[in-house]
């Protein structure tokens, strides 16, 4: 069982997976996106990077408020909500200047329209100030704005998931089924203005803060009912990995993403559950510490998410470019994803390294300022070299 006090290895692992994951996904053309866990799953990168959001968020506040206090660490994720919200207007921009460098080459691709950069140009005053008050989302932005509303509920939710689990998984419940009729109370321009509605996701956040605060027993883990659950959830992840690689030719009726459909939740618990079988026995773990560099991105989370946004656009626009000038036939188009998908990965394991390497710097300078110095020994008013003090101390 983990400390209160200690990150998680293996969910600084799933978080940098993850990451990774999200950046190829958005790469068109991408060979290893191939392989990820929306084309075998009725769920995707999504799922996972919510839930883990909601078990870090859980284990930052209770270790902040063993190590210091309760108002330490709500204070710290009210400055949280504010740093996300930041990372939101930052990662905004970057898709507007990545509209215009698109259009201002004539690249061929429609996400020019996702970056709003079109709508800018319109009205540039109204656009920016819909962007501030999350009215509009550009193009990979949308999931901040959530966070940001989710750090600010984590004061609350936390206590509550500690005290009172009951409460805490049926309150969200209840909020996920009213989750499309309350959407219409967040400010937006037009419905899918929110391309995850709050209310619904929130539920897989909360998901997560439990799994942190109240961890499945060792007891329960060693049980008969525990391989029982494993069977059913291989069953039902082999059952519907079939139907996403054979059967599926649109996406069937609730299944939509917005407001986290039902299908979406049985699907992410089936392999959830498997993964924490594969944690529960050690395996994650050992992996986990033959990658340190993929533990790393999970540890620079934020950073890394805007930076696999900028590298993901930059990527599929080069794709699409070279497919436009005829470059993509020679070498096949497959070579040129895969070279993406390797400047993706490599981007964003320099880029957490870089950040990790900066932060510790900065930590070090600041000990070093906050340790008081020793005092000089004087010596008849006079201060006294170390070693002179040393040999009359003798």
């Amino acid at each position: 069982m983990t400390s209160p006090t200690t990150r998680s290895l293996e969910v600084d692992f799933f978080r940098g997976i993850v990451l990774l994951i999200i950046a190829v996904d958005h790469i068109t053309g991408s060979v290893l996106s191939r392989f990820t866990l929306h084309q075998y799953a009725f769920c995707d990168s999504a799922e996972v990077f919510v839930f883990l959001g909601g078990y870090a968020s859980a284990a930052a506040y209770t270790a902040l408020a063993t190590r210091r206090s309760d108002s330490a660490a709500r204070r710290r994720f009210f400055k949280r909500s504010w740093e996300i919200y930041r990372a939101y207007l930052f990662t905004a921009f970057l898709m507007l200047i990545g509209g215009a460098v698109l259009m201002a080459l004539k690249v061929d691709t429609p996400m020019v329209q996702y970056t709003e950069w079109p709508n800018f140009l319109m009205r540039p005053f109204g656009l920016t100030l819909d962007i501030a008050l999350l009215r509009q989302q550009p193009y990979l932005s949308a999931v901040l704005p959530m966070y940001s509303v989710f750090a600010l509920a984590v004061p609350v939710i936390v206590p509550l998931a500690q005290k009172k689990p009951v409460i805490a998984i049926f309150g969200s419940l209840l909020v996920w089924l009213a989750a499309m009729p309350l959407l219409r109370f967040l400010p937006g321009t037009y419905g899918e203005a929110w391309s995850f509605n709050p209310f619904a996701w929130q539920l897989m956040f909360m998901t997560g803060v439990l799994a942190r605060v109240q961890p499945i027993s060792d007891e329960f883990h060693a049980g008969k009912f525990a391989r029982w659950l494993t069977a059913g959830a291989i069953a039902i992840a082999l059952t519907f990995a079939f139907f996403k690689l054979f059967l599926e030719t649109q996406a069937p009726p609730g299944y939509m993403k917005q407001n986290l459909a039902t299908l979406r939740i049985v699907s992410f618990a089936a392999i959830a559950w498997i993964v924490a079988r594969g944690v529960y026995a050690g395996w994650v773990g050992k992996l986990a510490r033959k990658l340190p560099g993929v533990v790393t991105i999970g540890q620079q989370g934020l950073v890394c998410f805007i930076a696999g946004t900028g590298v993901s656009l930059v990527l599929d626009s080069a794709l699409r470019a070279m497919g436009v000038l005829g470059l993509g036939r020679y070498p096949s188009h497959w070579i040129l994803g895969l070279i993406a998908d390797g400047v993706a990965i490599v981007s964003l394991l320099a880029l957490a390294r870089f950040w990790a390497d900066r932060k510790a710097a900065k930590a070090a300078r600041a000990e070093g300022v906050e340790r008081p110095r020793p005092p000089i020994p004087v010596i008849e008013g006079r201060p006294v070299p170390a070693h002179a003090a040393n040999r009359r101390d003798r």
